[in-house]
């Protein structure tokens, strides 16, 4: 196994890392990554924050250096596509009609933004690639206070608002749900957070939507309009998943896999934003979006080419750097029914505990970098705390589990 050829259909952070994974495994055969972008592996969290702002340039990017792929015998081919894969053939198709074969075959292929289904479409800009990041960069650079509104106050959206205000720019978020960040923060975390970008100047409008984009313009579904010099949208993304498909593999919102992150055919594997995994901790098909899922599945996913039987257990987590905040969340917490705030929310440092029947899911750590670690090792050790536990004075998550005994 350990001199057989594998090829990589993505030159993301997962796809980069299954293969870096494998030389540091000991694979000695060919490795070959698939990338459709005109530079090498990099990465995307500081698009919408250091790179964006200036602070670093392509180089402050990437995740190796250009000479690594050479030395460690990895064959990195840029701006091609793999449009197809013949599983029989055991061969990757790509754009200009090469073939590529392989023993095994990683689908990394990512997600893309998701479409706006509205009129006017066409004026506005996306922040996924370090292409979009620079036409972006282009619209702002030597200006000062331009009308800058975002559609969508997820984690790409608030972080955009954030670097974007700081550049002193009007910016107004506009987010159809209730509140921003809706799936992934508790009502606590995300009234605080709206709290901190409104402190900074910056507008959002939540319970609305975006039903038409003009010239210098948005129309709010509510009938209201923007002044807008800039349209940037932030509202998810589709994995890519149409060769997968074409190939005969099963694919229903990601491409769908085992806890082992194998596919129907043994021999492809699917790893970070592409991948539908049967996960260990939610009992059910998981698709996650994040640095830490995309390496340690591609970790993983090495590993069992070189013969693990090991299925893919780690503790999801997530991070967000905006103004002064850094926002850590280790664990799952969609689906919570109960909360418990620790520390003062007043003075910007708290954690809230989330529960879903009496059971610690996740801890949102606004602040409070000791309680996300320590909560990364309490959860991953399988937490009895309860929300009375937490809920007592003086309650330390250093000592939780001895307080949880």
């Amino acid at each position: 196994m350990r001199g057989e050829s594998v090829v990589v259909v993505g030159a993301g952070q997962a796809g980069c890392q299954v293969a870096v994974s494998l030389r540091e495994q000991g694979h000695r055969g060919p490795i070959t990554i698939v990338g459709d972008e005109q530079v090498a592996p990099y990465q995307r969290p500081p698009l919408t924050k250091a790179y964006l702002a200036g602070e670093t340039d392509l180089a402050g990017l990437a995740l190796r250096q250009d000479s690594y792929y050479d030395d460690h015998g990895i064959k990195l081919i840029k701006n091609e596509r793999v449009i197809g894969v013949d599983r029989h053939a055991r061969v990757a198709v790509l754009g200009c009609a090469r073939t590529v074969g392989y023993d095994h075959l990683v689908f990394a292929t990512g997600a893309r933004p998701r479409p706006l289904p509205i009129p006017g479409a066409e004026h506005v800009l996306n922040l996924r690639t370090v292409a979009d990041a620079d036409a972006i960069r282009q619209k702002l650079d030597g200006q000062i206070g331009l009308d800058v509104v975002v559609i969508g106050g997820g984690f790409i959206g608030l972080e955009f608002a954030a670097v974007v205000r700081k550049l002193r720019h009007e910016v107004t978020v506009v987010e159809t749900q209730p509140q921003v960040m809706q799936r992934a923060l508790s009502k606590e975390t995300a009234k605080h957070l709206t709290n901190r970008h409104r402190s900074e100047g910056v507008q959002i409008l939540t319970g609305t939507g975006v039903g038409a984009v003009r010239e210098g313009f948005v129309e709010l579904t509510d009938g209201s309009v923007l002044v807008a010099d800039l349209v940037v949208a932030g509202i998810g993304v589709i994995p890519n998943t149409e060769v997968a498909q074409r190939a005969g593999l099963a694919v229903d919102n990601g491409i769908i896999v085992d806890a082992h992150l194998r596919t129907v055919d043994p021999r492809i594997h699917a790893v970070g934003d592409c991948a539908r995994f049967a996960s260990t901790l939610t009992g059910g098909l998981t698709r996650l979006e994040s640095v830490q899922n995309a390496t340690d599945q591609a970790t993983t996913v090495a590993s069992a080419i070189l013969g693990s039987a090991e299925p893919y257990t780690a503790l999801p987590w997530f991070w967000s750097d905006q103004y002064d905040v850094k926002l850590q969340i280790a664990g799952l917490t969609d689906g919570h029914d109960r909360t418990v705030t620790v520390g003062d929310p007043a003075e910007g440092r708290f954690s809230v505990f989330c529960f879903r029947d009496d059971r610690l899911i996740g801890i949102e750590a606004y602040n409070r970098p000791i309680d996300f670690l320590m909560g990364r090792r309490v959860l991953e050790a399988g937490s009895r705390l309860t929300p009375e536990i937490v809920a007592r004075p003086g309650f330390d998550l250093r000592t939780s589990q001895q307080q949880a005994a």
